[in-house]
């Protein structure tokens, strides 16, 4: 990987982690159709995910601490254990179950059969329609504050089917959270918070794995790459998160269904090829 399709991926990663629109089916299309390879694979998107999770904890720093101080605190039972705070902190732990069990224990799917562009652009297609339905039938009568283990556990599975290229981690788990009823802002919000500790396990297990002789592309275009989809994810997460609190998702859903038909005719036609190129 040369500097260039690490600034284009870095980017890339930055613009699509947070819009309902699948980062990982974006790194997939851009590398293979345009630097044919797989752009650092599976590692590569996880360690990238790094740079766009910091820019989640630069963001949403005061909510962070305060959650991680009350939570702490209810622990030694200097704060109730039905402080709104402390119960975020365990609402985060408990959603973040599925993904972590599923992602231990479908790796080699993840980092294999599922990254054919067959199934991205499925997916793409399918979750496209699965945010309109949820988006056009929201009630948005429910805040944060009437999150509870049972939801937090739903908004978990939904996440953890981001695990698949092309369904997006904030479009499975925003739309989770606007079919059990929740408002757009807030299912974003418990989404990126969601997202926290499952991004850096899978980040800095990657990063451990990349450290040694698994590491083929070298740790300059690794570190441009996270340090750019940093600075640009925080840019997406300041504009989504006043976009969301006047707008709806059509303009997502129009855009998945697109990029699934051209992508659909990309492969039909040879011009792309559905798995990546073996060396």
């Amino acid at each position: 990987m040369d500097f260039f399709q690490a600034l284009v991926l870095g980017v890339v990663q930055g613009l699509t982690e947070f819009l309902p629109i699948s980062s990982s089916a974006h790194q997939l299309i851009v590398s293979r159709l345009f630097f044919d390879n797989e752009g650092g694979g599976a590692p590569f998107t996880a360690v990238t995910q790094l740079g766009t999770e910091a820019a989640v904890l630069v963001y949403f720093w005061r909510d962070i601490v305060r959650i991680i101080k009350q939570w702490s605190l209810s622990l030694v039972g200097k704060v109730p254990r039905n402080d709104p705070d402390a119960r975020m902190g365990w609402l985060v732990i408990i959603g973040t179950i599925p993904i972590s069990l599923l992602g231990v224990l479908l790796q080699d799917y993840i980092r294999g059969p599922v990254r054919n562009l067959w199934v991205t652009a499925t997916m793409l297609l399918v979750f496209a329609l699965v945010i309109a339905v949820a988006d056009s039938t929201a009630s948005q009568r429910k805040t944060l504050k009437d999150l509870d283990a049972k939801d937090g556990v739903k908004f978990g599975l939904f996440q953890a089917l981001a695990l698949i290229p092309g369904v997006s981690r904030s479009g499975g788990t925003i739309a989770g959270g606007l079919f059990m009823g929740y408002r757009r802002e807030d299912a974003a919000r418990y989404s990126f918070l969601l997202a926290i500790p499952a991004v850096l396990a899978s980040g800095f297990f990657e990063l451990a794995g990349l450290a040694g002789e698994d590491n083929p592309d070298g740790w300059p275009p690794i570190i441009i790459a996270t340090l750019l989809s940093a600075v640009v994810g925080y840019a997406v997460i300041a504009w989504l998160m006043r976009y969301i609190s006047t707008h709806d998702f059509k303009p997502f859903v129009y855009y998945r269904i697109g990029l699934a038909v051209v992508l659909f005719a990309l492969l039909a036609f040879g011009v792309i090829d559905s798995a990546a190129p073996t060396t």
